[in-house]
């Protein structure tokens, strides 16, 4: 579901890949539930998904480095309530704490989808990022974020999500002040045509201080049996994504992104790999900017723990990044 925190700040730099910008930061993930009510009878065979995730599967290829080093402790506390401690460290900025929580709710409605579900995270600072998401009927979910950075109001965003046999409404209301007449609406609808075609449509309206932006953009996605291709054009810029499964271990991802405001353009490859016999998963991109990347996971079997090692390297403007972090739980 759609994020409208950038667009509120500035809605016309908003990017290529659809004028919404990401979801705020994952939270922990949601512990195991045990199945407490009867699976819901919703058939979502022919349901293309939302139409965020359009480039989903390519952008998972993808590396996120870091810089410094990074602790993170999950506690699972019961079925349904999960805690997290995480702690960390850099050389280019304060270290910070955050401590994150998590509460699953019992009415399950697929074998890995439970709701409610309550995520919240905080930290030094007093900045809080919470979600709310429920599952109101087999058709309808709804979602509220609420983002905070110390004592200022950063984020207020309402979801609602309707999922049909074969497509996929949404409707997103972000920052809306009646008073001061401002606010972000986002629309989403996305129709699956055929078994392996999807088109989809986005429109964003942005009011406030004396101005309205409206920006639309239309996205497709053709889905093989090992690739998916996917393109979003608008007024914003373009977005073209291939993913590619090589076999079971090998996926591989490429992107292009053009942002027509600022008339620049990117390509990124980018690849994953898992060793399944040494408990590893390396992901490593290059791209236009003479940007490289790479990230490596090793779970520390039988222990819950894993480890993390991170590294980008830009030749083109002299900078690096290098990390490592555990996991433990």
């Amino acid at each position: 579901m759609g994020n409208v925190q950038a667009a509120s700040s500035s809605p016309s730099s908003a990017n290529s890949g659809g004028t919404t910008v990401p979801p705020p930061p994952p939270l922990t993930a949601p512990p195991p539930v045990e199945a407490k009510a009867a699976p819901e009878n919703k058939d979502t065979s022919q349901n293309p998904g939302n139409f965020e995730e359009l480039h989903k599967k390519c952008k998972d290829v993808f590396p996120q480095p870091m810089e410094g080093y990074k602790l993170m402790v999950n506690k699972g506390l019961s079925n349904h309530f999960q805690v997290s401690h995480s702690i960390a460290l850099s050389a280019v900025g304060p270290g910070a704490y955050h401590f994150a929580a998590t509460y699953v709710g019992s009415k399950q409605t697929g074998p890995n989808e439970s709701y409610p579900v309550l995520l919240g995270d905080i930290d030094t600072t007093g900045s809080l990022n919470a979600q709310i998401i429920h599952q109101f009927t087999d058709r309808i979910r709804g979602k509220c974020v609420i983002q905070t950075q110390k004592s200022t109001w950063v984020l207020v965003q309402a979801d609602s999500e309707y999922q049909g046999k074969d497509f996929t409404a949404n409707l997103t209301v972000g920052n809306l002040d009646l008073i001061n007449e401002s606010g972000i609406i986002v629309a989403h609808y996305l129709q699956r045509l055929a078994p392996k075609l999807d088109l989809g449509a986005e429109l964003l309206y942005h009011y406030g201080s004396g101005q309205e932006i409206a920006v639309m953009s239309l996205a497709g996605r053709y889905s093989a049996s090992n690739w998916i291709g996917t393109a979003t054009v608008g007024q914003a810029g373009w977005h073209l994504s291939y993913w590619h499964k090589g076999n079971e271990n090998v996926q591989v991802g490429v992107e292009y992104e053009y942002n027509m405001r600022a008339k620049e353009s990117a390509v990124s490859l980018g690849y994953q790999m898992n060793i399944p016999k040494a408990n590893v998963t390396f992901r490593g991109m290059v791209d236009t900017n003479w940007t490289v990347a790479a990230v490596m996971e090793k779970r520390l079997l039988p222990l819950p723990f894993t480890f993390v090692l991170s590294g980008m390297v830009n030749h083109l403007k002299n900078q690096s990044r290098f990390g490592f972090g555990l996991t433990i739980g």
